[in-house]
């Protein structure tokens, strides 16, 4: 999927997979867009959806291999625009790690969706950093505003947000070179063979299920870097590694790991939950944050300790 992202409008556009094939456009919009199967509909009728260059006018007919599918989603921004909400009345105190005029560096919790979606259009990170940080409602994509890069509802740790439209682009810019460093721990089923490795293994849409991504011959070009930490025994087999993303696919780290036999522990998704080790959420968080400030060019690294529940459940291994 590519995504062309500016202030004022967000086109998406992606090469049917295999996975798609045969599925009703109206289905396939809502999956690569992201919004809902309503607002899929209401893109296609205000003529935002083309496909291999012509406008699509009905929902129903499917998508074949190999098509190219084009969505404005910006044309669908008007009614679900994300609005402004007050964390602290839901309970929810934001750990800011650092905040300037040009970034905010945040150490998301468990649960929390990063910005508004289909089946989320409120109680986000976008939400209430909108309460907070009203400004950035003008930088990005009107519909993530602020958002270069995303973390999983239930992945915890750091995530960095724009102030500004110069600092968002720059940020987008690095994403795309491959210079943000962004480290992660996670929590593992068994112990790898090898206590370093790369995996190197392309990832798309899961050929037997659209809704979930897998490693595929057809899918995009994905390296993840792991090394053991600690192995343990008791009570069940796992290990700790540390994880260090190279490009940054959807739920790159938990296909990844999942292909080579070791699921993440409470990934309900990709295999990670088995009897003896229950936590509430896959255990991956976002520990290390590294990139070149948007203003000075000055290579900047934060970092964030393991969260309470995932400290607890270590705790209980060895």
């Amino acid at each position: 999927m590519s995504d062309d992202t500016g202030s004022i409008t967000r086109r998406v556009t992606e090469t049917i997979p295999a996975s798609l094939a045969d599925v009703r456009i109206d289905r396939v919009v809502s999956l690569v867009a992201d919004v809902s199967r309503s607002a899929a509909t209401m893109l296609i009728e205000s003529g935002a959806v083309t496909l291999d260059g012509q406008v699509v006018t009905a929902g129903k007919e499917k998508v074949a291999l190999g098509q190219t599918i084009t969505v404005d989603v910006a044309q669908a921004a008007g009614p679900e625009l994300p609005r402004a909400e007050d964390s602290t009345v839901l309970n929810i105190v934001l750990d800011v790690v650092h905040a300037d005029d040009d970034v905010i560096v945040v150490n998301k919790p468990a649960a929390l969706v990063v910005h508004p979606g289909a089946g989320n259009k409120t109680g986000t990170l976008v939400n209430f950093l909108l309460h907070a940080y009203p400004e950035i409602a003008e930088v990005g994509d009107p519909l993530r505003p602020g958002i270069a890069h995303r973390l999983d509802a239930g992945t915890t740790g750091l995530i960095v947000v724009a102030r500004t439209q110069h600092a968002y682009e720059s940020l987008v810019a690095q994403l795309a070179v491959r210079t943000v460093s962004r480290v992660y721990s996670t929590l593992v089923w068994g112990t790898p063979v090898s206590i370093n490795g790369v995996i190197d293994a392309p990832i798309g849409r899961d050929h037997r299920d659209p809704t979930r991504m897998a490693v595929v011959v057809d899918g995009k070009p994905s390296r993840t870097h792991y090394a053991l930490e600690r192995a343990f025994h008791s009570p069940k087999e796992s290990a700790l590694l540390e994880c260090r993303l190279e490009t940054g696919r959807t739920h790159q780290i938990r296909v990844h790991l999942a292909s080579i036999g070791h699921p993440v522990v409470g990934d309900a998704q990709y295999g990670g939950v088995r009897p003896g080790l229950s936590p509430r959420r896959p255990m991956l968080h976002a520990r290390e944050l590294a990139f070149e400030h948007p203003r000075d060019g000055e290579r900047r690294t934060f970092t964030a300790a393991l969260p309470a529940d995932f400290a607890a459940l270590l705790a209980t291994l060895s």
